[in-house]
């Protein structure tokens, strides 16, 4: 059984112990067992394949997986789903709405764990809407449905629903897809400010350099987690380009570490 130490549920965010899964008929996460820490963000990089998404899906409760999961010190499976939803807020890669809705409702569906069955939102969900639409640069098209949207607003739209919960934990798969480079720093940006008032951010990149720019990194390869730690250490670089097959080297460049192809 995972553990009770208040102390360390105090200071951990996400407990996984002895995580295996599998897609199909194939194991694709092997024992994976993984402690990530709160009010920090932490990316899960690795090269294709490596299972980052399934582990990610895992931690969130949305795969059938052996092995225990603990959120803010609780078994994920002793749950109630209202609660999880609460507590825990999910941005998935490719995930859409319906189209006719327009951004503000599709905003609005991030509000529903906190609301009563068929109650109408309160002002608090609408002021909750509107900072994530503002915190997205989306609010101007409130009014606009999702269906008129190119890729990158509608990845906006999605993230300030997943902000809408102002849950504790917010798990992102790919969360800069179809982002432009000012929408990515933007993003950055706004996880940043998460951090800063005590949310724990997990998401997996595969901009490296960005990922660098975590608190922590997760390694992964072969759905096994080779390494985990800060992403200043130089431990971790070399880490970082071993998974790789060094194919790239961690450089630092205007103050910040960044990932470079081997050419």
């Amino acid at each position: 059984m995972l553990s009770s130490d208040s102390g360390a549920i105090n200071s951990v965010a996400i407990c996984a112990r002895s995580i295996s899964a599998s897609l199909g008929s194939v194991e694709v996460l092997h024992d994976i067992s993984l402690v990530l820490p709160l009010a920090r963000w932490t990316s899960i990089v690795g090269p294709n394949g490596a299972g980052k998404s399934t582990l990610l899906k895992v931690l969130a409760g949305l795969l059938p997986h052996q092995g225990e999961v603990a959120l803010l010190g609780r078994p994920l499976v002793g749950m109630r789903g209202r609660e999880r939803a609460q507590q825990l807020s999910w941005l998935g890669q490719n995930e859409g709405s319906a189209d006719d809705l327009t951004v503000y409702d599709v905003a609005m569906l991030g509000r529903l764990p906190h609301q009563a069955w068929l109650a109408p939102p309160s002002v608090a969900d609408h002021a909750a809407v509107e900072r994530a639409l503002r915190a997205t640069q989306a609010w101007d098209w409130r009014a606009r449905a999702l269906g008129q949207l190119s890729g990158g607003e509608r990845q906006r739209v999605l993230l300030a629903r997943a902000l809408a919960v102002e849950a504790q934990v917010l798990l992102m798969d790919e969360p800069l897809a179809n982002l432009d480079p000012p929408h990515q720093t933007d993003w950055l940006l706004t996880v940043r400010g998460l951090v800063a008032n005590g949310k724990t951010v997990v998401s997996v990149l595969h901009e490296i350099s960005f990922a660098l720019h975590a608190d922590e990194l997760v390694l992964m390869d072969q759905g096994r987690v080779t390494h985990q730690g800060l992403c200043t250490d130089a431990a971790t670089h070399r880490a970082l380009e071993q998974v790789f097959d060094h194919r790239i080297a961690v450089h630092q460049l205007a103050g910040q570490w960044v990932a470079l192809p081997k050419i």
